[in-house]
């Protein structure tokens, strides 16, 4: 008996399923590298940590906001960023009721010693995207098109006006 790949099978019809795959994929393959190395490192971690790198202290709705993630998935991370010493979170200096996240010296020194690291997942992914044809860009595309009409739009769309009903 061989074993199908049934989400493969399915085309179209396991969208979701196969995108969850691959990011799973790439998430175990990377959490494997940073454990190879001895780092301490979550990969969810990365979006989160580098908007704040690469535009010193943000808030975890700034953060979301450029990541277009959920409120819920930055504060989960920089909870555990904040808990492994790599982040620190304090009041804003214009706004009291919001918090700002920066980098403290032991973060600021984990970034710097992953600096060649992350260059490599940059090339590997590079390299990656070349030879799947350049699937960013499809990626892209799919972006748009949910942008311009959700999932939940086209099936209500699709099922009529008693939907949800």
């Amino acid at each position: 008996m061989t074993n199908r790949d049934f989400n493969r099978d399915a085309g179209s019809k396991a969208l979701g399923a196969r995108l969850r795959r691959l990011s799973e994929q790439i998430d175990r393959d990377a959490t494997r590298i940073y454990a190879v190395r001895g780092i301490d490192f979550e990969q969810r971690w990365f979006g989160p940590l580098n908007q704040i790198v690469r535009n010193g202290p943000l808030a975890i709705g700034e953060i979301a906001a450029r990541l277009g993630i959920t409120h819920v998935s930055v504060s989960q991370a920089m909870r555990s960023l904040e808990a492994a010493g790599i982040v620190v979170s304090r009041p804003d200096a214009f706004d009291g009721r919001r918090r700002v996240l920066s980098l403290t010296p032991d973060g600021q020194a984990l970034v710097h010693s992953l600096a060649p690291l992350w260059a490599a997942f940059d090339t590997a992914a590079a390299e990656l995207n070349e030879e799947a044809g350049d699937v960013v860009k499809l990626l892209d595309r799919l972006d748009d098109a949910l942008t311009r009409a959700s999932l939940f739009d086209r099936i209500s769309g699709l099922l009529g006006p008693d939907f949800g009903r």
